[in-house]
């Protein structure tokens, strides 16, 4: 089982994004018995902002019945990549592959510049699966 964390500060936005696009490809792929995600804020909000809900819809995703949520450093320890969107403050186990994909928060931004937010991720996400599956593959 391959872990993978996408962690943001709020879990309202960006790693929202990321999860929704990581299950879509896990699924996609046939990976969900092999990829494992693990998501979360370092300090949640209250609800994911309106803004991505928005974005994501235009997506064919629905992302109104999802509530940001805390992740601890032990369970991204447990991890064995954990992209953070670009607000990285984590000092995690040395084993732990830590990539921040430096993305700007969509938090009052407007639409267009949430569009190109979204794609960046989807773009990201696409790119880690395409890296997880080839090592899965050659095991």
């Amino acid at each position: 089982m391959i872990r993978i964390g996408l962690v943001c500060v709020q879990n309202a936005g960006r790693s929202q994004m990321a999860t929704v696009y990581a299950e879509a490809e896990r699924e996609a792929r046939g990976l969900e018995s092999q990829v494992e995600i693990v998501s979360g804020g370092t300090h949640p909000a209250d609800s994911v902002h309106d803004i991505v809900v928005e974005a994501m819809a235009e997506e064919g995703f629905d992302l109104t019945d999802r509530t940001p949520g805390s992740v601890t450093d032990a369970e991204l320890e447990a991890c064995d990549v954990v992209a953070t969107m670009g607000c990285s403050t984590l000092d995690l186990d040395a084993e732990t592959d830590i990539r921040d994909w430096d993305l700007e928060d969509p938090h009052g931004k407007d639409l267009e510049t949430v569009h190109e937010i979204r794609d960046a991720i989807h773009g990201r996400v696409r790119a880690l699966f395409d890296e997880l599956e080839a090592g899965l593959n050659a095991q």
